[in-house]
């Protein structure tokens, strides 16, 4: 409807910022606000010049309408990426780390955030659930990246004799440097082919994961109804 173009006509010229519009641009904006203004013969010379490039114009500004929103809901993604990443406190990790001392074992414990849940998996090579539990365990690192998962062989911790193959695998739960919870033959609580899902659920039993994680949010276009 006319009406409408119009009044979108008339706020474009509003909210444009008079002094970065060159003046034919500002007397196009002006005339296709008033298209049904009377003119003088000088006016009306002017108007044939501008007229030939009128349907160019328009199009400019129709497409810097487009343009705007889609700046508009691109902006709106990155408030929602801040605002997740703000309410993602503490520091991020997303893969099992390899330990590879007693004193590395000791610096994952005691020199981290005391708000970070530490997960340690010891294991040996050749033990039977350990490679599973390692594949579990990579997995769940990238799912809770605010977890700190790691794993280290009984052999380097240091305190092999404490850490026998009889009670391999094993996973050691601490936070603020105090030992959680502590599950020996872990591989036992769960049948012979087991999966992330599992250790997933076992551990959710004692309250030992946050939350998952929200998606990330892509580089794509979002609806409108995405983020509202």
């Amino acid at each position: 409807p006319k009406g409408v173009i119009n009044d979108w006509r008339k706020f474009k010229l509003e909210s444009e910022d008079r002094d970065s519009l060159s003046l034919s641009k500002k007397e196009i904006l002006r005339q296709m606000s008033s298209p049904h203004r009377s003119f003088s013969k000088d006016e009306k010379d002017t108007r044939e010049r501008f007229c030939r490039k009128m349907s160019m114009q328009e199009y400019e500004l129709i497409h810097d309408e487009q343009e705007d929103e889609s700046c508009l809901q691109k902006y709106r993604k990155r408030c929602m990426q801040d605002m997740h990443q703000k309410l993602s406190f503490g520091p991020k990790y997303g893969y099992l780390c390899e330990l590879q001392n007693g004193e590395q074992f000791l610096e994952a414990i005691e020199k981290e955030r005391k708000t970070t849940t530490v997960i340690v998996h010891i294991y040996e090579d050749g033990i039977k659930g350990c490679d599973a539990l390692n594949n579990s365990l990579t997995c769940l690192a990238a799912t809770y990246a605010t977890v700190k998962f790691c794993k280290i062989k009984a052999s380097n911790t240091g305190a092999g004799d404490r850490f026998s193959n009889e009670v391999l695998p094993t996973l050691l739960v601490y936070k603020g440097g105090e030992l959680l919870s502590n599950f020996i033959s872990i591989s036992e609580q769960f049948n012979e082919d087991f999966f992330a899902v599992d250790v997933e659920s076992f551990l959710n039993e004692y309250g030992l994961l946050p939350e998952r994680e929200l998606p990330a949010l892509g580089n794509g276009n979002m609806d409108e109804q995405d983020v509202e």
